[in-house]
């Protein structure tokens, strides 16, 4: 498909600092500047082979740190839409290289209380206590009175995840099961209907991914990933307004919230003519174990209240179909706030495809499906990768 927009853009190198629930001796620049250097490493290139840089005030010092500048810049945050947009920018000519990193550290400190980005102090939501576990809850119990998905679906899923963390080393919650859909339902309950095992944790850590063109990447250290497809939806900020399920706006009841992604996904998927059949591993973003039900629903894997079920039988786990979020994801592998959070599914997907997972490594996986946000918070993000150039 030499007309596809990313034809010839590929991941050429990905990377993940030590996560821990504390980092000592770190701060958020100092992290992901150990990330933006272990990608570029990886991708057998130096920092002066970067000429774009994604992102914040770590972007930027960056590139003066290494004296690389000129470079292409972007403001854009981390996740699905900076890997979009440095496939653009490639694809565009704007840079051959491009750099995208994000870390947290030290940002959590009164641990008392909830992580601050789970307390958003906007002036129409606080007033009701309004939390992110309480946002996500309500789509949740929404779906579970129209369509009757149970505790214990929301539950297999918490138990599949934490399990992959439970295996895999670099996890931040290695060693902690194995667990049952029942040790779900006996943690604490946080948001009815979630306990406190069925939500993501709390932790700081890096991560980075290199892009670049594709006829670079086939001759650097490691096998070239393509960027297949991608889109995003919103319907407004995220955490600045209580959720509804039946939010919309362009009249379509097929379009509403509650199936936010739903757009996104049939546009990857238009990009480079695959259906939900043709994926392997399902990188899914994992803030809370509702989450995975409403993604396959919305992103065209079951209809509409048929994601319960479609849980229960075996499908999600290795060896299963179509096996979600194999490291462990934010219940189990870290949960490093806002930024670096969003660039884990990427970066997971990315290690599927080169066949190199330490662990849950789906046997012959060719196409990934990644995805960031959530209904609770008004976005969804969706990436295809694959082993093959588009």
């Amino acid at each position: 498909m030499k007309d596809h927009p990313f034809h010839d853009v590929a991941i050429a190198g990905i990377h993940n600092t030590r996560q821990a629930r504390v980092l000592e001796g770190h701060n958020g620049s100092s992290i992901a500047m150990e990330a933006a250097l272990g990608a570029i490493a990886d991708a057998g290139l130096t920092p002066r082979d970067i000429d774009g840089v994604i992102g914040g005030g770590g972007a930027t010092d960056f590139v003066y740190q290494h004296r690389i500048g000129p470079v292409w810049r972007s403001m854009s945050g981390a996740g699905i839409p900076a890997v979009l947009e440095a496939a653009s920018a490639i694809a565009a000519g704007f840079a051959r290289t491009v750099l995208i990193a994000a870390g947290s550290a030290g940002t959590y400190t009164e641990r008392a209380a909830t992580a601050p980005w789970t307390r958003p102090a906007n002036e129409f939501v606080v007033g009701f206590g309004m939390f992110t576990a309480a946002e996500f809850a309500l789509i949740a119990r929404r779906h579970m009175e129209v369509y009757g998905t149970t505790a214990e679906s929301l539950a297999t899923v918490a138990a599949t995840i934490r399990n992959n963390g439970h295996v895999n080393p670099e996890a931040i919650y290695f060693g902690r099961g194995p667990f049952t859909p029942q040790d779900i339902l006996d943690s604490r309950m946080i948001a009815d209907p979630f306990h406190l095992l069925d939500c993501s944790m709390t932790s700081e850590g890096g991560c980075a991914l290199v892009l670049t063109r594709a006829d670079i990447a086939r001759d650097l250290a490691q096998p070239p990933v393509y960027v297949l497809g991608g889109s995003t939806d919103h319907y407004g900020p995220a955490y600045q307004n209580p959720p509804s399920f039946d939010l919309d706006g362009r009249g379509d009841p097929r379009l509403v919230n509650g199936w936010v992604g739903r757009a996104a996904a049939r546009t990857a998927f238009s990009m480079c003519g695959l259906r939900p059949s043709d994926v392997d591993v399902c990188e899914f973003y994992d803030p809370f174990s509702f989450e995975i039900i409403r993604q396959f629903e919305a992103f065209g894997f079951c209809g509409e209240g048929e994601g319960g079920a479609f849980v229960l039988d075996g499908t999600i786990e290795v060896g299963g179909r179509y096996p979600v979020t194999t490291d462990g994801g934010l219940m189990s592998f870290s949960h490093a706030g806002a930024q670096a959070q969003m660039l884990q599914r990427p970066i997971r997907g990315a290690q599927q495809m080169r066949g190199e997972c330490p662990t849950r490594q789906v046997e012959g996986a060719a196409v990934a499906l990644c995805s960031g946000g959530g209904a609770g918070a008004l976005f969804t993000d969706v990436l295809l990768l694959g082993k093959e150039r588009p």
